[in-house]
């Protein structure tokens, strides 16, 4: 079965007319799809300031007619991402999620150090991933999402606060060749390379697009229209990954 999956990334939502515009541009995009997508991931910096009034204007956006699953970024703050985003209690611990569309299994994973902006995948997590895989057939391809990429993507801005142990996930990873790609946002630009041996696609940003240090000195090009990602993963547990820009 061949699963068609939209990702967004730092969306920011802070308030103001900008953020909401571009976010609400994105979700008309892809409420207008001919075909809608089987699920929509949000791989993380939903909200700028981890407020709650930020993640309910964050739901009303999302309010879709198909899945939406969500991971928290180092701008969220997760008991008001639970309580205005989710609907759930408020609590502080790692917000990890298993969600099934159609044949494939996403793990969307919490890799956020409150407070600080690199990335870990802390010794609860990486249980709850294992456990979590374990307890899947091994015939079921899986995605595993979070926000901080596990690599250098050859800026010194995302490299500064990459996931701090990506050697940690690696090891684990190789006793699950049913994971399938590793899907992550952060970086504000649109990126494809490897880990662990494994596709890793970096999702565009809704805010603002990351200037290569060959485009110029200053990062953050605001002036750039938002970007979102296609994942088309088939019967041959292929990921073939689209990008495209909203005008």
């Amino acid at each position: 079965m061949t699963t068609l999956l939209a990702q967004i990334s730092d969306l920011h939502l802070d308030g103001s007319a900008r953020s909401t515009e571009r976010a609400a541009r994105v979700m008309d995009y892809l409420r207008a799809l001919p075909r809608p997508v089987d699920a929509l991931l949000v791989t993380g910096d939903i909200a700028d300031h981890g407020t709650i009034a930020e993640y309910e204007e964050a739901a009303r956006l999302l309010d879709v007619p198909f899945p939406v699953l969500p991971c928290p970024g180092n701008h969220d703050a997760r008991a008001a991402y639970r309580k205005g985003l989710l609907g759930e209690e408020p609590s502080d611990g790692p917000v990890n999620r298993l969600h099934h569309v159609g044949g494939t299994a996403l793990l969307l994973v919490d890799s956020t150090l409150p407070g600080r902006d690199e990335g870990l995948l802390d010794p609860p997590t990486l249980r709850w991933i294992r456990e979590t895989l374990d307890g899947l057939p091994a015939t079921t391809p899986v995605l595993l999402a979070f926000h901080q990429p596990p690599v250098v993507l050859h800026h010194p801005l995302p490299d500064a606060y990459l996931l701090q142990n990506p050697e940690d996930l690696a090891a684990l990873l190789a006793a699950y060749p049913q994971v399938v790609a590793v899907l992550t946002g952060h970086a504000h630009t649109a990126a494809a390379t490897t880990f662990a041996g494994r596709p890793l696609i970096v999702g565009p940003a809704v805010t603002w697009t990351l200037r290569l240090p060959w485009e110029g000195d200053q990062a953050a090009d605001r002036e750039q229209p938002p970007g979102l990602a296609f994942h088309v993963l088939d019967d041959e547990r292929r990921l073939t990954t689209h990008y495209r820009v909203v005008q």
